[in-house]
């Protein structure tokens, strides 16, 4: 039992930190993606 304690406190912060960053990161690619999507219509209609 002290094993897995030792492990889900050795890894469970940096999984932690990693799962809030890409969560973070989710919204601004879909941000992206959205913007990439109209840059035709933008540039056709100039």
């Amino acid at each position: 039992m002290d094993i897995w304690m030792s492990f889900v406190t050795d890894v469970g912060f940096p999984v932690a930190v990693t799962f809030y960053l890409l969560h973070r990161m989710e919204g601004k690619l879909d941000d992206l993606i959205e913007t990439l999507h109209q840059l035709p219509e933008k540039l056709l209609s100039k």
